[in-house]
């Protein structure tokens, strides 16, 4: 398995990762580094308002992207997570970056137990950007020798490991609807 530091190394470098998650692989940036995020939207050839979903070790790396939710919204994010269940939010008023909201008031987040993506997100002190390795359109990507193939030469560091047991990538949910978006 690739060294974790140097991922992280990376990430605060302003690169771009490839790392494995719940279902997939998925590529990773510094959250607020707005060129490491248009990095992400070029080699994916994705449309810069789909925003991303930010993925962290534990719910405090992401109070600083959320605004506050109610105790009813909390015992439901505390039921799901850690897990592979994504929550689309209202952004905090200071998240300013229209990359990573995709121009919305609102912020997609997930806390992960894949356990490259914990010590990950430890490691590197806060939540990374996750959305699927694979160009738009194309078939998400399950093994670091896909992600190498595919799209490796545009890539900073590909973290060699294994994506967890789920067959398709997470569900997403609105919490203030309930409604299931994926």
């Amino acid at each position: 398995m690739t060294d974790l530091q140097v991922a992280v190394d990376a990430l605060v470098d302003g690169g771009v990762i490839a790392y494995p998650t719940e279902a997939v692989f998925g590529l990773g940036c510094d959250p607020d580094n707005e060129q490491a995020l248009q990095r992400i939207i070029d080699i994916k050839g994705r449309d810069a308002h789909k925003g991303f979903i930010l993925i962290a070790s534990n719910q405090m790396q992401l109070l600083p992207y959320i605004a506050p939710v109610t105790d009813k919204q909390q015992t439901q994010l505390d039921e799901h997570w850690p897990g592979p269940v994504t929550f689309v939010v209202p952004a905090a008023n200071t998240v300013c970056n229209t990359l990573l909201t995709g121009f919305r008031s609102s912020l997609a987040v997930r806390v992960s137990s894949h356990p490259v993506v914990v010590e990950l997100c430890t490691l590197y002190g806060g939540a990374i950007v996750s959305t699927s390795a694979n160009r738009s359109g194309d078939e998400s990507l399950r093994t670091s020798a896909q992600v190498l193939d595919s799209m490796g030469n545009e890539i900073d560091v590909v973290v060699n490991s294994l994506v967890g047991n789920l067959a398709l990538p997470t569900r997403i949910f609105d919490l203030l609807s309930g409604n299931q978006l994926r």
